[in-house]
């Protein structure tokens, strides 16, 4: 039998949006928890389209952050402007509230290379999304680490699904993080299934935020459907790797609700029993009811608010497919920071063909 850890777990918010303990001092700031609010709803119904572009054939395949919004929007509100994010394939959230437009993440999701190329000076120094599994905290801790040696108070912090915390890199990460006490903070995003994985069968820890004691740091979990209590989880982690106290590991306690990706059909493996209940759950809703209950919103806000999310997420749409063809060259001009005499070639040939067809020769 697993030993059993216990560890720090935070919940504010029940599903149905009622208080269950006190809540912190900046919890009172309720045109703060309107823009919170706002940000969720924003990302639903990005998302929303997203996945009807994909399914028009108009962006490639795309991960849905369905069920999920109120961790990568805690995220992306608490970071500060020098931080810098490491993120993975789930995470339109963070990037939006980190500045990263709308039209980017199509661009992206649309096999573009301009769609990493941020135009926000603010997020200039995030990286781009990492589709690979847990590669991305390796790379967080090379980046908090020239932030340690440069006596730099930033962090980097970095996101995975429960999934990934079963990789290699990720564990190489946590020891790395807990040997050097760096300042860097890894969410996990516990959505209960690594693709057709459960939780329960991945891993046989209690927790998965207790991996972080085997590095020798901290780790505890929270209720990632409720966005008070994440983000409070996440300002502290983030404060406590920007003074020297070293990383953390935040378990976000979730549920996946919509397809592990476009390609995906998650009705293969999830009972649909077990997805109604989620639904009971999910963050959006359990904020709006609180709210409610705060007398601080009501329907003519929620439909006003959603007719300008709406305007906001065509706008984008309209850029996006305004956005032309990338240059064909750019499929190859960020492999390499010094390209190998073959790549060189291609990219020649390349550029050669693309003149060829400006010209409208036609021949190849």
């Amino acid at each position: 039998m697993p030993h059993k850890v216990e560890l720090p777990y935070t919940r504010f918010l029940s599903p149905e949006g009622q208080l269950l303990d006190d809540l912190p001092l900046w919890a009172d700031d309720f045109n703060l928890l309107a823009r919170l609010y706002r940000q969720m709803v924003l990302t639903r119904l990005f998302d929303q389209k997203a996945v009807a572009l994909q399914r028009t054939g108009r962006i490639g395949t795309y991960a849905p952050t369905l069920g999920q919004e109120a961790i990568g929007v805690a995220i992306g509100s608490v970071m500060h402007a020098e931080d810098v994010l490491v993120p993975y394939y789930r995470d339109t959230a963070v990037q939006l509230m980190r500045g990263v437009r709308m039209e980017e993440i199509l661009l992206y999701w649309g096999g573009d290379e301009r769609g990493s190329d941020f135009a926000e000076p603010a997020v200039a120094e995030d990286f781009p999304i990492c589709v690979p599994i847990a590669t991305q905290a390796l790379h967080a801790c090379g980046i908090a680490s020239a932030f340690k040696i440069r006596g730099e108070h930033r962090v980097a912090v970095t996101t995975c699904g429960d999934g990934a915390t079963s990789k290699g890199d990720f564990l190489e990460a946590l020891n790395v993080a807990g040997a050097w006490q760096l300042p860097v903070v890894f969410v996990v995003n516990n959505n209960q299934w690594a693709i057709s994985v459960p939780r329960r069968i991945q891993c046989a820890a209690p927790t998965l935020a207790q991996k972080a004691i085997g590095a020798g740091f901290h780790g505890e979990q929270v209720d990632g459907n409720d966005m008070l209590a994440v983000y409070d989880r996440v300002q502290a982690a983030l404060e406590r790797a920007r003074h020297g106290k070293g990383p953390v590991l935040l378990e976000c306690l979730s549920y996946r609700l919509g397809d592990h990706t476009t390609a995906d059909d998650a009705t293969r493996y999830r009972p649909a029993d077990e997805v109604k209940q989620a639904w009971l759950e999910e963050p959006v809703k359990r904020l709006q009811r609180f709210m409610v209950g705060q007398g601080v919103w009501n329907e003519v806000r929620e439909q006003a608010l959603i007719s300008e999310c709406q305007g906001l997420v065509q706008r984008a749409v309209d850029n996006f497919e305004a956005a032309g063809t990338q240059a064909a060259e750019s499929v190859i001009d960020y492999v390499y920071a010094k390209w190998p005499a073959a790549l060189a070639e291609q990219r020649e040939w390349l550029l050669e063909r693309a003149a060829r067809r400006a010209g409208g020769s036609g021949h190849e």
